[in-house]
């Protein structure tokens, strides 16, 4: 009888990485958001004109039915200077970056309200930090928290009222 020993022969299913992936710093996703950038193929970009942005919303239904028409004939293909498959790739290179445009549009709101909250702690702690420095300056040997205090009082601004200008 054989005893295999279990550290010793990798099981697939046993052997996941279950660790937390290491968090990206803020430089760091520039970086790779400026190398992915480069290696994003970008169309020539023209003029953007009134009638060029609405070329791009014309109907998905009258695109079809366009191409099965330059499909119908080599006359149109001839005239266009494109095949119906060719304008079926683009249409779908078009669809797979929409995707790509949805899922940065997603990481984008995501990054915003992360940042949100990181401003909205920062906001709480300076705020929760003037008043226990407002508490803690009635001790005489916390006097130095007292040009602190003063400055943190011109300069807030979110319990202020604001000045109502009389009517003319």
């Amino acid at each position: 009888m054989t005893t295999t020993n279990a550290q010793s022969t990798p099981n697939s299913a046993l052997d996941i990485d279950t660790s937390p992936p290491e968090m990206l710093k803020p430089e760091e996703v520039v970086r790779y958001l400026r190398v992915l950038r480069e290696r994003i193929p970008s169309e020539p970009s023209s003029t953007v004109t009134g009638l060029r942005r609405r070329l791009a919303h014309v109907d998905a239904n009258f695109v079809h039915a366009a191409v099965n028409a330059v499909g119908a004939t080599e006359g149109v293909q001839k005239v266009l200077g494109r095949t119906d498959e060719e304008l079926r790739e683009e249409i779908d290179v078009s669809s797979r970056w929409t995707a790509v445009a949805d899922e940065l549009r997603s990481l984008l709101q995501s990054i915003l309200l992360s940042n949100s909250v990181r401003r909205q702690r920062i906001g709480l702690a300076a705020l929760q930090t003037y008043k226990i420095c407002q508490q803690m300056v009635r001790d005489e040997k916390n006097a130095s928290l007292e040009a602190h205090i003063v400055e943190m009082k011109r300069l807030n601004r979110f319990g202020r009222r604001r000045r109502t200008t009389a009517p003319a």
